[in-house]
């Protein structure tokens, strides 16, 4: 039986539009990540690239650089290793039919975010390095995202303010009210629907890099 790993969670504060972020590199003299968001990669770099064979290009998107990360590591040995990660991505959030109808909404110059539609944070690229699954890692991100949103909606608020004054937009943002939003692989939706999202049926499904995706949503209750 292998030994229960001892584990520790760090989170990565959004590095910021001026930073310059990469899939980490063989050759570490020109990585330019953070150390905690450059663990992060690491695993988003075995699992989603390696593993579920998605496009390396489009792994590091502009939400990175406005989001939280976390990063689970284990202590069982003298080497910290990452193995787990989530990404908490602030409000606002790029309208659905970007996903469903990319043409369509490029075509018909579909504003780079939704404005119009109560405010919600996304939770994303949730992944467990594979000799850690089954012990619960994806629920216990999800669970410590969930709460540091909940304690730091004034935080998340001023993120949102960053992007509105980023990209000039005319509207004055609605605070965040606890609204949050995953876009689960469907093999997936079962743990999240055990953590109190509900699938949002409206939404349909759709395909993200050869992988059928639904979309939940849950609310948290503001520790005001």
């Amino acid at each position: 039986m292998l030994p229960k790993p001892k584990l520790r969670t760090s989170i990565q504060p959004p590095p910021g539009p001026s930073a310059k972020l990469v899939l980490p590199p063989e050759d570490t003299s020109t990585n330019t990540n953070p150390t905690t968001f450059n663990d992060a990669m690491i695993i988003r770099k075995a699992v989603f690239i390696d593993e579920q064979r998605c496009t390396a290009d489009s792994e590091i998107d502009s939400d990175d650089a406005r989001s939280w990360h976390w990063v689970l590591y284990d202590n069982s040995t003298a080497t910290s290793t990452p193995v787990g990660v989530i990404r908490l991505v602030p409000p606002p959030q790029a309208p659905h039919t970007h996903l469903t109808e990319p043409q369509t909404a490029v075509a018909q110059g579909a504003r780079e975010y939704d404005w119009a539609h109560e405010p919600c944070i996304k939770l994303t690229r949730v992944a467990i390095m594979p000799s850690f699954r089954g012990l619960g890692l994806g629920r216990r991100l999800v669970e410590t995202a969930l709460e540091w949103a909940a304690m730091h909606a004034a935080d998340i608020d001023e993120a949102v303010a960053h992007t509105a004054a980023r990209v000039k937009s005319s509207v004055t943002p609605i605070p965040w009210q606890g609204l949050v939003l995953v876009h689960a692989q469907v093999d997936v939706e079962g743990m999240y629907a055990a953590l109190g999202f509900e699938t949002d049926q409206s939404l349909g499904r759709w395909d993200e890099e050869g992988i059928e995706h639904v979309g939940m949503f849950r609310r948290v209750v503001l520790d005001k």
